[in-house]
Formats: structure tokens, C-alpha cells, sequence
């Protein structure tokens, strides 16, 4: 039977070949937007799920109000990481690391120099504990016990010790040389993880070394008040206790040690499901939930308008077919057969459309091949994906196909064979349906290119916008850390002598990043001190001039310490209107007094969805690690690019840095923006597609019923205008309603979006208007072909049987 209903079905497909192609077409982009989402949060959500009882570890993070809104940190106070297990009840097992950043690798017995490398930390014995591995030389409960002992992967085993076994490698010597040099001997080997994770560390160093190094204080590790974003710390509950148990002890250790002079600062716990998703971890592989989200709510609008365009097109066939049912019921068959053989014609087009979405996933992920995570490749076997694309197939053939299903099988058989194909007269619930499906496609198209037409707008607007320095010619390259003071000044004399290098200055940060320093500045009031709280930028007496900043009063600092350099803003936070009256003010900073030498003009050294920040350039020259450089205009930047990268190989040959343009750091600012309008962009053009789709197939159907009405009309005078207008007049109010619809939801979106800039356009209310016109005028475009192509029929051929 079941047979017998797909060979029907696959004859009624070939028969009506125009309708078959716009479904299949139509379902297939919404399964395949749906089919590539899917892939993209599975992917995502797989991180770090296969540790054991993975539900019970946790990170501990720290959130602190500074007053003007709270401040996640995913990094806590050393000394917690010292007393939790004591302090805490619950605790099964605490693991503790401190991640080092471009620690320089040296092989001692081989002479050899291995670069770099973000994969080292220092970490005790209890993270092996809460996150275990497969042992191949060594043990978890000894091999970090002492100081100077190293653990490392599999990984690092083959790039440091190639054609040796773990075994062989335990007591051979690494040195890592990070602000020290550590010297480690090797006592373990693990295998690395093959799942996906975010703990993608290879060097693990003993935790007591820094202990051993006395190395407490520099590392921040002494105090509670200090917070280092290296400091992390992981726990295993107890299966007894709950989170909440968790938060109200750690809640008791805060207010004990961290908020005695009325601080306002707490522990939190991050289950360990969420660590990918921490957009302030500074882990590259973090994903941004709220786009995870958007790109579910963007695939579900796509797949539900390719649905009403399929409910849409065969509500209006099911009138073509009513003599079909007629017989069918003249000869027996019941309700539930008839809606079991629509079904199953549904089914195969749904089914083709699930074949056809796999070469559409295909593309879209090369066309959206810099959007999606790292990693990421789909697998068409795999069982989550057979899974899905056999559960969406049986889905859509229920939600697609059983209103029109239902809608044929009630035809009453006697009015059905005698032609009666519609009540005449009555409220017909299929128009009805009809237009209200059409007027939401619509509106999701309308609101679709509003979005994306004012975002498009605004990002121009912040591109265009004055940022109180100049961008333009002006390169900078990371130095390695804490390389040396000596070396970073020898760098900028040698790069300052090419002849297309206007200037170059050191830094700690380039003039315009998403770091951000803040501290306390104390202003003497009268007998007293004002306390303010200021944004610092570590700079050479240099970086005016590299960045085109304009000194308003005073001088430029001198590389003196007891010197410093103030913005605009600064002079109006302490309530001094001349800036001439700030120069020569003693301050205390840094817990000595400084002086301010000179005032600077106010440009924004964040994005521009933050207000300016009253400003101290200081000198500290232990923390200059970034190297800008003005070039000259009409220089080839590409040949000054490698001429300057060859002086910083020879300057730190076991180092790789590469110059970039400053003007490109900044547009990545936006990134995440132009990343939500490039997806909602493309979601718009597919919205615009399937709706067209749509209304091609719906207005051919319907003025292909109107053949004679239009025929009758000619022949009593109307002309092909009056028919045109006729006609589209029905689609012009649809598409009105349709605006109406779509301008609200648009506006909030937009609303919310635009609040998070300081620097916004007013409401381009304009752009609404345009976008509801382009649609109107596509599909009066569209409608209008096939209106004129029936308007130029010749009446005699339509009525010659009347």
C-alpha cells in the first residue's frame, strides 16, 4: 500500500514539473540554513562534555562592581586557590593553573631554540584529578609534586623529542623563559584529548615552582586583591551538594577577604559546559551565545517561510485537484487514505529537498567558510546529522503537508465532480489562509532588509567618524613579553633610520584596542584628595607625534617616571576648563606623586560604543611591548612591511611577529556587527527568494484561474493597464499589511542594537520606507509578468468553448 501511494505520488510530482521544482527549491535553502546552523551549535556544545562528570566541575570566576556596572573576570585571587578546599565543604577535588603567554622554549641538551608557545601553565596535581588523561610515562600522583617539574603531552613529546618513546624522555631538561627562566625536568607524559576542548594546554609545569621561585608576589598570586586573568581555578563538587551549597560558601570566603573595606565583589561558578561560551576568557575558540542563538531564531524564520510557501501554493492547487478527490471518494476511499497519500507525495518532495540541502550546506559553508568556528567540518554520515535530516524530513512533511492534506480530504465528492470548486458566497478559510501566509512572508522580508539596511548604515557612520588620531600609514607590531627594555629600544632606533619611517614610538598597548587599564589618580582638594578613577596608556615620549595627537597644553613627556600626560577629559572630570591650568598639578599615582606635563586631545582609545575616559599616559619602560610606526605617504607599505620584519628577526631571531595596519585593528572592532549583518544579509536575500518563490507560483496558479474573468473583460473594453491594475491591486494592500507588520519588531531590534553605541545615527526612518517600497515593487514585478502575459491572450482561444 504504502508503495502504491509513493508511485502515485512520484506520477502527480512529474506531472506538475513547475510546482514540484518551486517546492523542492523553496524547502531545500530552509533545510540547508537549518541543516549548517545545526552543525555550528552541535559543534559548539561539544566541548569539554566527555570528562567524567563533567555536571559537577566547575571554574570559579569573580564579578566586580565598580560602580558604573559589574565586571566578569573568569580569573580569581591567588590565595583562594590556597584555602577553598578547607574553607569550602563540597569540594571533591580543586585544580589550579596559571597559563603563561609566549613562553620561549629551550632545549638545553640539544642546544635548540623551539619558539614560542601559548600552551604552557603552570598547574598542580589536582587538575589531572578533575581532568584526567591516559598516562604514558609518569603518574598523576607524583609528577607534579615537586618543584621544576614538567608534564608534558604527546604533542610536545614529538615537536621536542622526535623518534623518542615517553619513557625515554622522563629527567630530560626543558627550560620555559617567561619573565624568568624556569628550568623543568620532565617527570610524565599524557596523551592529548581528541574531543573537542578548550583546556588545550601542552606543557604543564609544577605549580609549586613559583612558590619555589619566590615568584608569588610577581606572578599577583600574594594578595586578595590582586586578580590576574592567568589565575584560574577549577572544582569537582561533591555529588551531594548542590551549586547553590557552592555559592553561598564562597559568598561567606568573599565577604571574609575580599569586601572588608565595603568592596563589592563575589565568587562565581561557571559549569564547565559554559567555559566555551565566556567571551572574557581570553581563549580563541569562544563563541558567542547570543549569535548562537540568533543563527537559531535566523534558520528556524527560513524554514518556517519555506513551509507557508509550500502550505501557501498547495492550498491554492487543492482546487485543481477536487475532481481527483471526488472520484477517489466515489470509489471508496476514506478520509484517512487521502490524507496518507498526500502525505506521502509531500514526503518526496520533502525527501528531494533533503538531497538537494546537502549540496546547498555544502556551499553555504564555502561561502561562510570565515564564519564558522575553527574546526568545524560536516560530517553528512555522521549519526547526528542522519538523525537530523530524518527527523526534519518527518517534521516538515507534517507541519507542510497536513493542513493541505486535510484541506483535500474534506472535498465533498458531489460538488467536487460537478465543478463547484469553491462556495460562492461564503468565507472561504483557504484564501483566508492564503493571503495571511503571503502578508507574513512578506513581513519577514520587509523586517529582514531593514536590518540589515540600518546596521549597514551605521557601521558607515562609525567608519567615517573622527577618532582624535590619526589611523592612516601607521603600522605595529607585538614585541615579545618581557623580552627586555634594551631590546625593544634597540628595535625602535633601527626601524626610526629607515628613510620611509616618519617616527617610532613604544607602547604597551596600540592608541586604539579592546584593552583596557584603569587605576586610581588622587587630586589634592584643599587640605584633602579626590579619588578618580582613570583609563592608563603606557606610552614613549614618541607616541604623540607616531599617532597624531595634538597637544593642547604643556609639552610631551620625556621618558621620565615622574611625569605624566593627561587627556581632555581628565581636566573636565576635576573640574578645570583651561587645560593650560592642569600643567604643572602634582597628583598621586602608582603610590608616588607625579606631575602632568602635558594635555592631550580627547580620542577614543576604545570602540566607539564607549564614551572617552579621562586618560594618563605614564612611562613605565618594563611594559613597552608594542612598537608603532608612522610611515611616510607614497612609500610601497608592502615593501616597507618586510623591510621592517627582517630588523625584527634580527633583533629576536627565535621570535615571529608581524606587522599590521592600524586602521584594519580597528575596523575588527565591529567584527561581531558586520558578522550579524553579513548572516542577517544573506538570510534577507534567501527570505527574498523563497518569497518570490512564493508568489510566482501562487500568482501564476491564481491568474491562471482568471483566464476567462480576464478574457470576459477585454472583450467588453478594458485595456491591459486597467487589467494590470486590476489584479495588482489585491497585492499592493497584502504588501501594505505586510510593512505594517514588519516595521515594529525591526525598530525594537534596531533600537536595542543602536543603544549600544555612543556614537549612533538618529533612526534612518527613510530605510523603512525603502525597503517596503523594494519589496512592492518585486512583486509588482513579478505579479505584473504574469498579468500581462494573460492580459495579451487572445479572448476567442479562452472562450471559444463558453
Amino acid at each position: 500500500m504504502i508503495r502504491n501511494y509513493l508511485l502515485i505520488g512520484w506520477r502527480n510530482l512529474k506531472r506538475n514539473k513547475l510546482r514540484t521544482g518551486i517546492h523542492i527549491l523553496g524547502l531545500s535553502i530552509g533545510i540547508s540554513i537549518c541543516f549548517l546552523i545545526f552543525n555550528i551549535v552541535w559543534y559548539s556544545h561539544s566541548f569539554d562534555k566527555f570528562h567524567p562528570d563533567s555536571g559537577n566541575i566547575f571554574r570559579v570566576g569573580m564579578i566586580t562592581d565598580f560602580g558604573d556596572g559589574e565586571f566578569s573576570n573568569s580569573a580569581v585571587p591567588g590565595p583562594l586557590g590556597e584555602v577553598v578546599d578547607s574553607e569550602l565543604t563540597g569540594i571533591a577535588d580543586k585544580g589550579r593553573l596559571y597559563t603563561l603567554w609566549e613562553t620561549l622554549v629551550i632545549l638545553p641538551e640539544s642546544n635548540k631554540v623551539m619558539g614560542r608557545s601559548n600552551t604552557v601553565t603552570f598547574s598542580d596535581a589536582g587538575f589531572f584529578k578533575i581532568f584526567p588523561r591516559k598516562w604514558l610515562a609518569g603518574s598523576p600522583e607524583n609528577s607534579l609534586e615537586n618543584p621544576n617539574s614538567a608534564v608534558i603531552s604527546l604533542a610536545s613529546l614529538e615537536k621536542y623529542f622526535p623518534e623518542q618513546q615517553p619513557l625515554d624522555v622522563l629527567g630530560k631538561e626543558i627550560i620555559y623563559s617567561d619573565s624568568d627562566t624556569i628550568s623543568a625536568q620532565v617527570t610524565g607524559v599524557v596523551a592529548d584529548f581528541e574531543e573537542n576542548t578548550d583546556l588545550v594546554f601542552t606543557d604543564f609545569i609544577s605549580y609549586s615552582t613559583i612558590k619555589s621561585l619566590d615568584k608569588e608576589n610577581w606572578y599577583g598570586l600574594d594578595s586578595w586583591g590582586n586578580v590576574n586573568s592567568s589565575s584560574q581555578l577549577f572544582i569537582k563538587k561533591e555529588a551531594s551538594k548542590t551549586e547553590s551549597d557552592l555559592i553561598t560558601g564562597l559568598d561567606k570566603i568573599s565577604e571574609k577577604n575580599l569586601n572588608q573595606e565595603g568592596g563589592s565583589s563575589r565568587f562565581t561558578l561557571q559549569p564547565l559546559a559554559e567555559v566555551h561560551f565566556d567571551q572574557s576568557d581570553p581563549g580563541s575558540q569562544s563563541v558567542s551565545k547570543v549569535f548562537l542563538k540568533g543563527l537559531i531564531f535566523i534558520g528556524l524564520i527560513i524554514l518556517t517561510l519555506a513551509c507557508l510557501n509550500f502550505i501557501n501554493l498547495e492550498t491554492a492547487q487543492a482546487i485543481g485537484r477536487a475532481k481527483e478527490v471526488g472520484i477517489r471518494k466515489t470509489l471508496g476511499g476514506d478520509r484517512s487514505q487521502l490524507v496518507f497519500q498526500f502525505l506521502s507525495e509531500t514526503y518526496l518532495i520533502v525527501f528531494f529537498s533533503c538531497l538537494l540541502s546537502i549540496v546547498l550546506t555544502e556551499g553555504l559553508a564555502m561561502v561562510f567558510k570565515n564564519y564558522l568556528p575553527s574546526g568545524l567540518e560536516v560530517d553528512y554520515l555522521s549519526l547526528e546529522n542522519l538523525g537530523f535530516l530524518a527527523v526534519i524530513s518527518i517534521v516538515l512533511t507534517l507541519l507542510a503537508g497536513i493542513y493541505p492534506s486535510l484541506i483535500l480530504a474534506n472535498y465533498d465528492p458531489q460538488r467536487a465532480l460537478k465543478g463547484e470548486k469553491e462556495q460562492s458566497g461564503k468565507f472561504s478559510i483557504g484564501v483566508f489562509l492564503r493571503k495571511n501566509l503571503a502578508v507574513l512572508q512578506f513581513a519577514s522580508s520587509i523586517a529582514f532588509i531593514i536590518l540589515v539596511s540600518v546596521i549597514s548604515f551605521q557601521m558607515k557612520y562609525l567608519s567615517s567618524q573622527p577618532l582624535g588620531f590619526e589611523r592612516d600609514a601607521v603600522m605595529f607590531t607585538q614585541l615579545p613579553f618581557m623580552a627586555g627594555v634594551d631590546k625593544a629600544e634597540r628595535i625602535r632606533e633601527r626601524i626610526s633610520q629607515f628613510g620611509f619611517v616618519k617616527n617610532a614610538s613604544l607602547s604597551g598597548d596600540v592608541v586604539s584596542s579592546d584593552g583596557l587599564w584603569t587605576s586610581d589618580l588622587y587630586v589634592p582638594k584643599d587640605t584633602s584628595e579626590s579619588r578618580h578613577i582613570v583609563q592608563v596608556k603606557n606610552v614613549d615620549s614618541a607616541f604623540v607625534a607616531v599617532n597624531g595627537l595634538k597637544v593642547l597644553a604643556g609639552k610631551t613627556g620625556s621618558n621620565q617616571k615622574d611625569e605624566i600626560m593627561v587627556n581632555e577629559a581628565f581636566a573636565k572630570e576635576i573640574g578645570v576648563a583651561n587645560p593650560d591650568e592642569v600643567v604643572g598639578l602634582m597628583v598621586r599615582f602608582g603610590a608616588t606623586q607625579r606631575k602632568i606635563v602635558g594635555v592631550v586631545n580627547d580620542f577614543n582609545s576604545r570602540t566607539l560604543r564607549e564614551e572617552i575616559r579621562p586618560m594618563v599616559l605614564s612611562y613605565i619602560p618594563e611594559g613597552l611591548n608594542v612598537l608603532n610606526v608612522k610611515l611616510e605617504n607614497g612609500y610601497n607599505l608592502a615593501l616597507a612591511k618586510t623591510e621592517m620584519e627582517g630588523i625584527f628577526k634580527e633583533v629576536y631571531p627565535y621570535d615571529e611577529s608581524e606587522f599590521k595596519f592600524l586602521d584594519e585593528a580597528i575596523s575588527k572592532f565591529y567584527e561581531e556587527d558586520l558578522k550579524i549583518r553579513n548572516v542577517l544579509g544573506m538570510a534577507c536575500i534567501l527570505a527574498i527568494v523563497i518569497s518570490a518563490l512564493g508568489l510566482f507560483g501562487l500568482s501564476s496558479f491564481t491568474i491562471a484561474q482568471r483566464t476567462k474573468e480576464i478574457s470576459i473583460r477585454k472583450v467588453l473594453g478594458a485595456s491591459v493597464l486597467q487589467i494590470l491594475g486590476l489584479i495588482s491591486k489585491e497585492y499592493v494592500i497584502l504588501i501594505l499589511v505586510s510593512f505594517v507588520l514588519a516595521v515594529y519588531p525591526a525598530y525594537y531590534f534596531l533600537n536595542q542594537w543602536l543603544d549600544s553605541f555612543s556614537y549612533k545615527v538618529e533612526m534612518p526612518y527613510f530605510i523603512y520606507f525603502l525597503s517596503g517600497l523594494g519589496v512592492m515593487l518585486l512583486c509588482l514585478l513579478i505579479v505584473g509578468i504574469h498579468s500581462y502575459m494573460a492580459a495579451q491572450t487572445n479572448p476567442a482561444e479562452i472562450l471559444k468553448d463558453e
